[in-house]
């Protein structure tokens, strides 16, 4: 049975490069192994010797999205004071994930852990370092979470398409200007306001004046 040769150009990297391409054209769940194959001159076969399978694949482009966003990040944040990094931090994530909507969908469609995620790792650990230094070390990482799930949620709604004048996009700033609030107060801990039930009384009757309630009382 005639096979079509591994070309000596072939290697795990120039595949990578070819679904990131391929990518672009219809999303993570249009991914096509034939087409990559095909613009690589190779037997579709031909590239289960690189990427065990498909989920292996897509776990590569997820671990290329996050490398490319991390070079983002830095490149905005680079020199600059610790708000003004997250600032611009922020701004460049939404710019990565309206650019690149296919890449993005794959970084944040697959997280497992292994041997592709080394750059979700790395993604990671800048990100934290970046908030620490407004949050402080003991809140770094609860706040990058937080950051995170507020930039998500504004990509996804910039997405759908759902701002407009009732639903204003100013609103995006105002959450990032309350998590900033928020992730500063790292010297004054932040405690959950708790309203203390109302004791119980014995139920004997009182003059009308003390049974009458006290305003602006929790207990």
């Amino acid at each position: 049975m005639f096979c079509m040769p591994y070309p000596s150009k072939t290697d795990h990297e120039t595949i990578l490069s070819a679904a990131v391409k391929e990518l672009v054209h219809g999303g993570i769940r249009d991914l096509s192994l034939r087409n990559i194959a095909a613009s690589l001159d190779l037997a579709p076969n031909a590239i289960y010797r690189y990427f065990s399978d498909r989920r292996a694949l897509e776990a590569a482009l997820a671990n290329e999205a996050a490398r490319q966003l991390e070079l983002a990040l830095r490149k905005a944040a680079d020199g600059c004071e610790p708000v003004t990094a997250i600032r611009k931090m922020s701004s460049a994530y939404i710019k990565f994930a309206r650019d690149n909507p296919h890449l993005y969908e794959a970084m944040m469609g697959l997280h497992a852990p292994g041997p592709d995620a080394t750059s979700h790792q790395s993604l990671w650990t800048f990100t934290v370092g970046q908030v620490q230094r407004i949050a402080g070390p003991d809140r770094a990482a609860r706040a990058s979470v937080a950051l995170w799930a507020f930039l998500h949620g504004a990509v996804a709604l910039e997405a759908a398409q759902v701002l407009g004048e009732i639903k204003p996009a100013s609103g995006l700033e105002f959450g990032f200007e309350a998590w900033l609030m928020a992730a500063s107060m790292h010297r004054k801990p932040i405690v959950a306001l708790r309203i203390r039930p109302t004791k119980k009384r014995a139920n004997k009757k009182k003059p009308e004046r003390e049974r009458l309630p006290r305003s602006g009382s929790f207990e």
